[in-house]
């Protein structure tokens, strides 16, 4: 298993100073990430403001784009990125060709902008497919073909966000149900497959390493209905499927994921940080299914399901995922101090009060949005007065990277 992923150690601590900002990928995306998910909040107010009136895409499609496109796809490149080199051997894009590629994700989120639609097409895609790119580059360079499925993720994504650009430019010439369906639906579902492909890598590897007669295993069969039930939901979304038959399927993918979860022991991790919060983001996704079928058969919105994916699922395993993976790949302690608890149950909070307020209090709508806005920045702010010394700076060990 260990193979398979980047060994998070806690080597002896070195002084050393020097900047490392462009030494591996984690390090200018993880800080990008977060930087931006802490000023999507303001963003969003100046929106409602008019203060950015001339920007293309605005309200709702500006926030689910920038929360896929922007926020999600800077962590998964710098995962990608920093687990590539491990799976393969080889190195990644760093130096100057990743200062490059983090200036044309800070153009990207510009562009979004502004009112040069066109030109957000364009760059908006080649991000992540020059991401794609380098990722290849270093798997094909170490005949590591098994985890090639990451390189068609990202050039998957790249497709989605110009389906949705051209979709929202009135320049798709297909259905509507089907064009929304090519894009932001789709995009989502494949963050969700990265997402469950690498928490059935991770996730009991970590809770074994982490915590004292854990017994966290993983079923082939299970797996395989879990992830499989994944790909039948990105391809029913791709096709426009809705109603009942897509209700079905994701209780189908509810079953699987939640029984899944359970052969993981989740109970015996609440005294480690740093394991409970990628158990309790797991969980959102069984919560996101449930609520998403419900919202197929028409009994509820869909805002709840979408938002126990992104803030619940996306939100909790990527905040979980950066803050360790900065302290493994910086040669620190794996240990969760009173800045990464904070951050965690501000996230966690952030996404129980946007999905379960507004069900249980329909006309506390706003006020849900408003306190999961708070909650959210207040966690990434402690994320990154934490850990932007950390990105910053070279490894506490001495070694590269």
């Amino acid at each position: 298993m260990s193979s398979v992923f980047i060994p998070l150690q806690e080597p002896r601590p070195v002084r050393r100073g020097g900047f490392a900002l462009w030494q591996l990928g984690f390090r200018p995306f993880y800080l990008l990430a977060a930087a931006f998910a802490a000023l999507s909040v303001p963003l969003w107010a100046l929106q409602f403001s008019g203060a950015l009136g001339q920007a293309w895409l605005k309200g709702a499609a500006w926030h689910g784009h920038e929360m896929v496109f922007g926020y999600a796809l800077a962590v998964i490149i710098g995962f990608l990125f920093t687990a590539g080199r491990n799976w393969s051997g080889e190195p990644t894009p760093t130096g100057r060709p990743l200062m490059a590629l983090a200036a044309l994700w800070l153009l990207a989120r510009v562009l979004v902008l502004s009112p040069w639609a066109w030109a957000s097409l364009v760059v908006n895609m080649a991000v992540p497919w020059l991401a794609a790119w380098g990722l290849w580059r270093a798997l094909h360079a170490g005949g590591n073909s098994r985890n090639y499925f990451f390189v068609g993720l990202l050039l998957a994504m790249g497709v989605a966000t110009g389906v949705l650009h051209l979709h929202l430019m009135g320049q798709l010439p297909l259905p509507a149900a089907l064009s929304h369906g090519l894009g932001l639906p789709l995009a989502l579902d494949f963050v969700l497959f990265m997402i469950a492909v690498m928490a059935g890598r991770v996730v009991p590897m970590f809770s074994n390493n982490g915590v004292p007669r854990m017994q966290a295993r993983r079923d082939p069969r299970v797996e395989k209905a879990a992830l499989g039930s994944v790909l039948a939901l990105l391809a029913l979304d791709a096709l426009g499927v809705r109603g009942p038959l897509l209700a079905a399927a994701l209780l189908v993918a509810l079953l699987a994921h939640l029984w899944r979860w359970l052969l993981w022991q989740p109970w015996k991790t609440l005294r480690n940080a740093l394991v409970w919060v990628l158990h309790a983001a797991y969980l959102w996704l069984p919560v996101h299914l449930g609520l998403r079928a419900a919202a197929e058969m028409g009994w509820m919105a869909v805002g709840p399901a979408t938002h126990a994916l992104t803030l619940g699922v996306i939100g909790m395993i990527t905040v979980g995922m950066i803050t360790r993976t900065a302290l493994g790949h910086t040669g620190r302690p794996l240990r969760a101090g009173p800045f990464e608890q904070g951050a965690f149950l501000a996230m966690l909070g952030a996404a129980l009060v946007r999905v379960l307020l507004p069900l249980l209090w329909p006309a506390g709508l706003m006020a849900a949005v408003q306190l999961s806005a708070l909650l959210w920045t207040l966690a990434f702010s402690l994320y990154l007065w934490r850990y932007a010394p950390i990105l910053l700076r070279p490894r506490a060990d001495g070694q590269p990277g």
